[in-house]
């Protein structure tokens, strides 16, 4: 897909059940990937869902680019747009959003509520830029921006508040 440079990305995903089934599109948060889903795929699947579980740019199998910059909110939200309606052309979506997944998908939802259908979110929201973000997360930004070696095993095993 296209990486708003003149370039490419891979973004990779994981998909199963049918094909011309409603699908949901299961966006994951920071730091985890699609693995995150793995044994809620199965089970959507057998219902007679079409399940989309893409690995966010920067995450699991899809490509990482390595400058700073291209990570903005922007960014991986026209990636995912990319991916969900060029792409993939997906229609009447149940999104599932977790984390940046919930905030990607939001506003997915917000520009194009065609699209969509339904919408299952944890632990996300989606601002509006007139809200001041918490001290904490200025300090966790700066944290994991400078930090020399990011133990993500540690972030995800659910410990980062007992330090």
């Amino acid at each position: 897909m296209p990486d708003g440079e003149g370039g490419t990305l891979r973004v990779a995903w994981v998909q199963d059940g049918p094909e011309r089934a409603d699908p949901v599109l299961m966006l994951h948060g920071e730091p985890s990937w699609s693995y995150l889903y793995r044994k809620m795929i199965p089970v959507l699947a057998a219902a007679g869902h079409r399940v989309i579980c893409p690995d966010l740019v920067g995450f699991g199998r899809s490509d990482k680019p390595t400058r700073r910059e291209d990570h903005s909110y922007a960014g991986h939200v026209e990636w995912m747009r990319t991916l969900a309606f060029d792409v993939l052309d997906l229609r009447n979506v149940t999104l599932v959003g977790q984390d940046w997944g919930g905030l990607i998908g939001l506003r997915l939802a917000a520009e194009h509520p065609e699209r969509f259908a339904r919408l299952v979110v944890a632990n996300t929201g989606l601002p509006n830029g007139e809200q001041p973000m918490a001290e904490i997360w200025w300090r966790f930004r700066e944290a994991i921006q400078t930090a020399p070696k990011l133990d993500i095993g540690w972030f995800v095993q659910g410990d980062a508040g007992g330090r």
